[in-house]
């Protein structure tokens, strides 16, 4: 990390070197790339270090930054009610059942998954699986013991780099999960799932708006600017 000491010709000290913008990018933290470390790897890594989500993820407690992504979206339209039945899917490192376990209370219930084993959350179910499975629904159902109130969905797919089938690896995953969401929801419910941008999901939609009263494309302030991530939220579940 370096420093801007605001000497020269050009201010009297670091106030006016914040000014022209100098003092910001001499902050951030840089890393080098070594033998075993990519390029790629190099700018996730600094990517990482220098997000203000991720060090106040860890001053707060959560898993993750994408805690704060759930966080603004129920702040604003309200879907984790108290004593609410929530299925997390893709659930590691844990965020958003934590986000959930706190909002829905002692009386709520949370069925988790993920291919990824997750430390213990207080007040959440975890299974590790692969909801591409085709027996997973039906253990998630069996898990639940009866109806959800919301589903919410982080799953990604690996990417190949390849954005247009990376954007259809994803819309499969949503599918998926928004035919378990209507499978397993009560009436009145609620459908959250991570989309990317990229013109294919017409059909989706189309189901989703048949199915729920309402069904907006979020994009909260804690996903990044530059990410072509969005969130799908479908609320109203028609039953």
């Amino acid at each position: 990390m370096t420093e801007d000491t605001g000497k020269g010709k050009t201010g009297s000290g670091p106030k006016d070197a914040t000014k022209s913008g100098r003092g910001a990018r001499d902050l951030k933290v840089r890393v080098k790339t070594g033998n075993k470390r990519s390029l790629s790897s190099k700018l996730w890594l600094e990517r990482q270090l220098n997000d203000p989500y991720v060090a106040r993820a860890k001053r707060e407690g959560w898993r993750s930054r994408a805690a704060f992504k759930l966080i603004e979206i129920d702040d604003k339209y309200k879907i984790l009610k108290h004593g609410a039945r929530v299925v997390d899917l893709g659930a590691a490192p844990g965020g958003w059942s934590q986000v959930a376990a706190k909002r829905i209370g002692p009386r709520g219930k949370i069925v988790a998954i993920d291919l990824l084993e997750i430390d213990p959350i207080p007040g959440v179910d975890f299974m590790q699986l692969d909801f591409t499975d085709a027996d997973a629904p039906e253990k998630l159902r069996a898990l639940m013991n009866g109806p959800a109130d919301i589903v919410l969905s982080d799953m990604a797919a690996n990417t190949t780099g390849h954005r247009r089938t990376d954007h259809l690896k994803i819309v499969a995953l949503v599918e998926m999960a928004a035919e378990f969401a209507r499978e397993v929801l009560t009436p009145g419910g609620a459908f959250l799932a991570k989309v990317i941008q990229g013109g294919t999901e017409g059909t989706l939609l189309a189901t989703l708006k048949r199915d729920f009263a309402t069904v907006r494309h979020v994009k909260p302030s804690a996903s990044r600017a530059d990410s072509a991530e969005l969130y799908l939220l479908a609320t109203g579940f028609r039953g």
